[in-house]
């Protein structure tokens, strides 16, 4: 604990150890340790977490390990919700818990606390502690706002219960599903049906849509909220957030301004070297994150639509392609289809052979789009994508929704060729390229995001005792 003894400064960090939440915060974490010195950072994560998160040892960075909350004994039989929602009963107490054993175990007072947003207990630990609390917003600023306006989305909109919620104490009220939401600026086009699950409908008790109402309700507490996007990627809702919240600070985009997912470039499927044997904007990219996939008959309607569409692809594939993909399909496609269990996807779409990017629509696969300046086909599964879907087909005018929202052969192989061979898929990369130039623009010296940085570095200076 050298370290810990040297430095005159203690921030602990508490992270989401799920989906791509982990990783952003500790770049941001790695970003403050180099610009902020005789600090020194504790980051608490479950343990499977931390060892996916912590490739690399850093100087000033120590990851701790906090209760998962599984069963001893426990087996995953392949429902990802059931780990949160196990490591949701545990929160606040194993946080609480490990934040007491790294004080004990380093001999240093916390100065400041910096958590996950999806943390509105962050709040109460803070001011248990008389310390700053200072959130990271993983996610598009259009969800977050839904978030925070919730209450008063319900009051216009109603609520769709779910049957299976025997909760008392909310109005069934059922809203049209296609209702806009515009009594907000620059939501017109956004419906009822696009909002995450919990905002309206569900089951509004459901551990994850508890956690996102709470975490609504109490951000407005936080000191500053950090968040990986830029000024102008939402610029009407950004503002409208900073008027909401006491500080909010674009930082990102991550994949621009982050120096720990550069360390290495992990290309041992030699996809870049295969992209270069391809022509310009002509390869289907396709990734749909590291947790969800499509179900079979998706799958293979996706198989069909490409070895018919005849487009070049590579294909980040999660499972098995020889039991998962359609008898033969390997073999027949082999000339011009690549499929591997992962791929650099940064570098893979900024490659100047990509064309498009069939994706879930998370957010840290919009801005890896974006900094690509590669339009988008979606296949939304769950949370925010339904939301992200519609915001950049709708709004920002360069992405395409699959028609009935799922992945069927004719719907795929009608948005490949709109985007690939017409007019109007060349209007989408020219608006995605503004947006590129907005992305690279922010982070330049004296740009926004960098500016914004510099706030938060200063603040959590200032603030730490």
């Amino acid at each position: 604990m050298e370290n810990y003894k040297n430095a005159s400064k203690h921030i602990v960090v508490l992270a989401f150890p799920f989906g791509t939440h982990a990783a952003p915060l500790l770049n941001i974490i790695h970003q403050l340790s180099d610009a902020c010195p005789n600090t020194i950072f504790s980051f608490l994560s479950t343990q499977q977490s931390n060892n996916s998160t912590f490739p690399n040892k850093f100087h000033k960075i120590k990851p701790f390990n906090v209760r998962d909350g599984l069963p001893e004994g426990y087996i995953y039989r392949g429902d990802p919700n059931e780990p949160v929602e196990y490591f949701l009963k545990a929160t606040p107490g194993n946080f609480i818990e490990a934040i007491g054993a790294v004080v004990a175990e380093t001999g240093k007072p916390i100065d400041c606390l910096i958590t996950d947003a999806f943390y509105a207990f962050g709040g109460d630990i803070a001011d248990e502690l008389n310390i700053p609390w200072v959130v990271l917003w993983t996610a598009a600023p259009r969800t977050l706002f839904v978030h925070a306006e919730t209450d008063f989305i319900r009051q216009l909109v109603g609520i769709n219960v779910d049957e299976t919620n025997n909760s008392k104490n909310i109005l069934n009220i059922v809203g049209s599903q296609d209702k806009s939401l515009d009594f907000f600026p620059d939501f017109s086009a956004i419906r009822v049906s696009d909002l995450p699950g919990g905002v309206t409908c569900g089951d509004l008790d459901a551990p994850m849509a508890a956690m996102l109402y709470k975490m609504g309700l109490e951000l407005s507490r936080a000191t500053a909220i950090a968040a990986n996007s830029f000024e102008d990627v939402d610029n009407k809702v950004v503002n409208m957030l900073k008027l909401k919240f006491n500080m909010f600070l674009n930082v990102g985009p991550f994949n621009l301004v982050s120096s720990v997912s550069s360390f290495t470039i992990d290309d041992s499927h030699c996809c870049l070297d295969w992209l270069s044997k391809h022509k310009p904007s002509s390869v289907v990219y396709i990734s749909f994150g590291s947790v969800a996939t499509p179900l079979p008959h998706e799958l293979e309607a996706l198989s069909e639509a490409l070895e018919e569409s005849e487009f070049p692809f590579l294909w980040s594939f999660k499972g098995n392609p020889e039991k998962q993909l359609p008898p033969g399909f390997l073999e027949r496609t082999r000339s011009r289809g690549k499929i591997v269990p992962w791929a650099p996807q940064q570098k893979i779409l900024q490659h100047p052979s990509v064309g498009v990017f069939v994706s879930h629509g998370g957010w840290n696969s919009i801005l890896d789009s974006i900094v690509g300046g590669v339009p988008m086909i979606f296949r939304p599964f769950y949370g925010d994508q339904i939301l992200n879907t519609r915001t950049v087909e709708v709004v920002w005018g360069f992405g395409l929704g699959l028609e009935g929202g799922t992945l069927t052969k004719e719907g795929t192989k009608k948005a490949l060729k709109l985007i690939l061979c017409s007019e109007q898929g060349k209007k989408m990369r020219e608006k995605i390229g503004i947006q590129r130039e907005r992305a690279y623009t922010a982070v330049k010296p004296k740009g926004s995001s960098v500016e914004n940085f510099k706030t938060l570095v200063k603040l959590v200076s200032d603030l730490v005792k």
